[in-house]
């Protein structure tokens, strides 16, 4: 008895240690199944994401270069599936987490295929349910310096042997006067810089965060000063602001840019200031005049202020989120108060201290898509990583306007592909 009994358990483990392995193995084979089918399905979806926004018609007729959001999704969902077959999968379910926005940028894939074994000759099923997300994300955090379509090819003026804009020239002057007044005598280490300059640089010291690739520089914009002594660092922290420049990133306390009348052309970002002559055509005829004179006043493209309203609220004066964001261009109350907003639901007040804000944040940034994070997340998010902070909303926000950006024509010097992500 005491045989059988023990033969008996032996018996029981073997069937328990099979099905735990069968369950195990699955599980794995259902995971890769979900991975590589959601990668799938993002990478159809980047493939698509532009067609999103060319115009639906050329006069009359169809425009063959657009697909509407549900033929992008299916196309998404289709190559999603299909690489989960291949891949061994039977019980698929592909969703999509934002697919209720105008431009989509993620995709769900859950594979239930179950773990099969057997029990005393009988056929059992064990649950193992996979499940993998991916995203289009901006490829930003590579190129957060990246800020022209080129070099500055305007004229310089020479401060210290060391190159600059004219403006930023006389702006130093009065920035070294005021110095040494209180005991400081300023010195330029570096000015503006060209791309081939750079890329020696970087040769010398491959090292992205001391500096920037070919290219990703803001030095050649003709805007940046690295200045010094060290001891003249604190000195310029406290009060470079007040002569228009800015300590462009936290870990480098020499490196100012100056922000007066850069606009958007000179940070990165082409046709600043352009009081609406590229006003996209999905602009409602009834704020195209705020808009335009939003992007006359604070020097900031029209497209790119008529893009933000799209995404933020469909052109809704009256929209609320859910997290409180009021009126046209989503205001939360205290940010509105600090930009003198009494009523966010005022549509044209609301667009001119969008206006407003943005050009402040794209001289605080000296890009597009990090001005625009800095809109969505807050920008100590953007200041804390210099990028495009990991957050799902603040990524496609990104992604969708600039998105809207690339259909109305206007990317120039933006600099930002999107790239695929598998986020869990």
């Amino acid at each position: 008895m005491v045989l059988v009994a023990a033969m008996a358990v032996v018996l029981i483990a073997a069937v328990v240690l099979g099905g735990i392995a069968s369950g195990l193995g699955r599980r794995g084979d259902n995971q890769r199944a979900a991975d590589l089918a959601a990668l799938g399905g993002v990478r159809a979806m980047r493939g698509s994401y532009p067609r999103l926004f060319v115009p639906a018609y050329i006069g009359r007729e169809p425009n063959p270069a657009y697909l509407s959001r549900g033929a992008y999704l299916a196309q998404a969902r289709e190559r999603a599936l299909a690489t989960a077959k291949l891949n061994g999968a039977e019980r698929i379910e592909v969703a999509f987490p934002d697919g209720g926005s105008f431009a989509p940028t993620r995709i769900r894939v859950e594979v239930r295929d179950p773990a099969v074994f057997e029990v005393g000759g009988e056929r059992r099923e064990a649950a193992v349910d996979a499940s993998a997300e991916a995203e289009l994300t901006p490829a930003i955090s590579a190129d957060a310096l990246a800020a022209g379509p080129g070099d500055y090819s305007g004229p310089l003026a020479l401060r210290q042997g060391k190159p600059m804009r004219p403006d930023v020239a006389l702006a130093f002057d009065r920035m070294a006067a005021a110095a040494a007044q209180d005991g400081h005598a300023l010195i330029v280490s570096s000015g503006w810089r060209s791309t081939a300059e750079q890329a020696r640089l970087f040769a010398a010291h491959p090292d992205p965060r001391w500096v920037a690739p070919p290219g990703r520089s803001l030095h050649r914009l003709g805007t940046e000063l690295d200045l010094g002594p060290e001891s003249a660092y604190g000195w310029l922290a406290a009060n470079a602001s007040r002569f228009h420049f800015i300590k462009r990133y936290a870990w480098e306390p020499w490196h100012f840019g100056f922000t007066l009348n850069a606009g958007t052309t000179s940070v990165g970002y082409g046709g600043g200031g352009d009081g609406g002559a590229t006003m996209p055509s999905f602009v409602p005829a009834q704020f195209a005049p705020a808009i335009a004179q939003a992007a006359q006043r604070w020097n900031v493209s029209a497209a790119l202020l008529a893009a933000q309203l799209y995404a933020e609220s469909g052109f809704n004066p009256f929209a609320v989120s859910s997290a409180g964001a009021q009126g046209i261009a989503q205001f939360m109350p205290g940010t509105a108060a600090a930009y003198g907003l009494d009523d966010p639901f005022d549509a044209p007040s609301a667009i001119d201290a969008q206006g407003r804000m943005m050009r402040d944040l794209l001289r605080q940034f000296g890009t597009v898509p990090l001005a625009l994070a800095a809109y969505n997340a807050g920008p100590g998010a953007v200041s804390g990583c210099g990028c495009i902070p990991p957050y799902p909303e603040t990524q496609a926000y990104v992604a969708r306007i600039l998105g809207l950006l690339g259909g109305a024509g206007d990317t120039a010097g933006l600099g930002t592909t999107l790239d695929v992500r598998l986020v869990r």
